[in-house]
């Protein structure tokens, strides 16, 4: 196995950080230094050289409306272009540009196909706002799985009406604007969503546009529950 995707299927870090750690130097393999494209088995030993401070990073970030996840185009104004931290992170995942709430961002790029993998089942709560009354029927039939425009059914999921026209609604896939499409089935409109947690990371009291690093017991649960501990 390529010693980049042997570093990647042991969680250590993705193969773009692979490649660059041996470029570094930073990489072993049995005592003496990775050259890209080396190969290693079971028997082989890896190891890793500590670098300089380059420790991975993970916020909880509270995204505004109108400001676009990835790729802004024509004017948009994107994550990276107000988060105002001093090192390079990405989101992870998406939320939609007329959406608003919690997104992760980290330089770490193991986490992206831990955490969005519909198969892992992890939990994105949101809150939503609808443009008329929703009842018990709405609830019922949300969570049950809705078939959507293109005949995908989407996952039975946790639903629960907070106020008249207002609802929590926690998923474990992510399709494309998925519930806006599942209101729409019923007629509905979102007139407001909100992400309020990722997992076990609630957004908290964090205001519009801020954000606060993920560190102590809460990091140490989140990596252990991705399979990254």
């Amino acid at each position: 196995m390529r010693i980049n995707k042997y570093l990647a299927h042991k969680n250590i870090c993705s193969r773009r950080e692979a490649d660059k750690l041996i470029g570094e130097g930073r990489i072993l393999i049995n005592g003496k230094p990775a050259k890209l494209g080396d190969k290693v088995d079971e028997k082989d030993v890896v190891t890793a050289k500590a670098g300089p401070e380059e420790s991975r990073v993970y916020l909880a970030f509270n995204k505004p409306k109108d400001v676009i996840t990835h790729s802004p185009q024509g004017g948009e104004v994107s994550i990276s272009e107000i988060i105002g931290f001093p090192k390079k992170v990405f989101p992870v995942g998406r939320l939609d540009k007329d959406s608003h709430g919690l997104i992760i961002l980290t330089n770490d790029g193991r986490v992206t196909g831990k955490l969005l993998s519909p198969e892992q089942g992890h939990e994105k709560e949101y809150v939503v706002r609808a443009d008329k009354p929703i009842d018990a029927r709405f609830v019922r039939k949300m969570a049950s799985g809705v078939v959507l425009d293109d005949g995908y059914k989407t996952k039975e999921c946790k639903v629960a009406k907070i106020s008249t026209n207002t609802f929590s609604i926690t998923l474990t896939e992510g399709k494309n604007r998925q519930i806006r499409r599942m209101c729409g089935f019923f007629g509905y409109a979102v007139t407001d969503l909100k992400r309020v947690r990722i997992m076990n990371i609630e957004m908290g009291g964090l205001k519009v546009g801020q954000y606060r690093k993920i560190k102590g017991e809460e990091l140490k649960r989140f990596l252990s529950e991705l399979g990254l501990a």
